[in-house]
């Protein structure tokens, strides 16, 4: 029965949703040729708190949990696990403070309205997951960025999403390069659950009702032996991790 209604809400969605992009293209455009990155900043986080507000019409609800106080004064590392691409508007929206960058695929890079403008021009790397080596190297010119300026990249580890809400084990050389680029950063390991259920069905219909949640875990320093750091970020993103039981 909810996949039947799914049918009849699901365009409304992907109208609202596009809507979004489209609209916002031409602000974002506006305000970084006028005012650079900061004109852009603003603009970037309002898209995506509607593009939250979008997926309200499938019933989705966020809570975003945070029982720390991260400081603005130094950069983060925003590990996290990866469960549809509805993942990112609310990491963007609940962490703007922090002006988070993301690793993505190159060929989000073009052809999107909103999202590829925001990519290319907002601070975030794209990479040939093809070609490990430049990936790499990209990813350090992430970590050399936040460090210089105090922001945060969002990196999720898995490499791909998780379909069903399980999580995958992490690959690290991604995470091990910003780390040495980045030796300031603090680590904030951040647990996702339930936005896999968006895509329960595929693109299309989306899933109705999901209750998508957020939770920050206990922040790390980055010291220490690089591999037992990162099995400790795994360990803590993982920690937190429920919606497929």
């Amino acid at each position: 029965m909810q996949k039947l209604l799914s049918y009849i809400i699901t365009p409304f969605f992907f109208i609202a949703f596009g809507l979004c992009l489209l609209i916002f293209h031409p602000i974002q455009w506006f305000g970084f040729k006028v005012f650079g990155y900061n004109g852009l900043k603003p603009v970037v986080s309002k898209l995506n708190f509607f593009l939250m507000r979008s997926t309200n019409i499938l019933g989705t609800t966020y809570k975003f949990t945070n029982k720390y106080d991260l400081p603005t004064n130094r950069p983060l590392i925003i590990v996290t696990n990866h469960q549809s691409m509805y993942d990112i508007p609310p990491l963007i929206w609940y962490m703007r403070k922090h002006h988070p960058k993301f690793v993505s695929k190159k060929e989000l890079g073009k052809g999107i309205p909103s999202v590829s403008f925001n990519l290319v021009h907002g601070g975030s790397v794209l990479i040939d997951r093809k070609d490990g080596k430049s990936a790499i190297m990209e990813i350090g010119k992430l970590g050399s960025y936040i460090e210089k300026h105090n922001r945060s990249a969002v990196i999720f580890p898995e490499g791909t999403r998780s379909r069903d809400g399980h999580p995958k084990p992490f690959k690290p050389m991604g995470l091990k390069m910003l780390l040495k680029k980045a030796p300031s950063a603090l680590i904030v390991p951040i647990s996702i659950n339930n936005s896999w259920k968006l895509v329960r069905f595929g693109q299309f219909p989306m899933g109705l009702g999901s209750k998508v949640r957020l939770e920050v875990q206990q922040p790390i320093e980055n010291k220490g032996n690089l591999d037992e750091l990162i099995t400790q970020i795994e360990a803590s993103v993982v920690s937190g991790i429920n919606s497929f039981k």
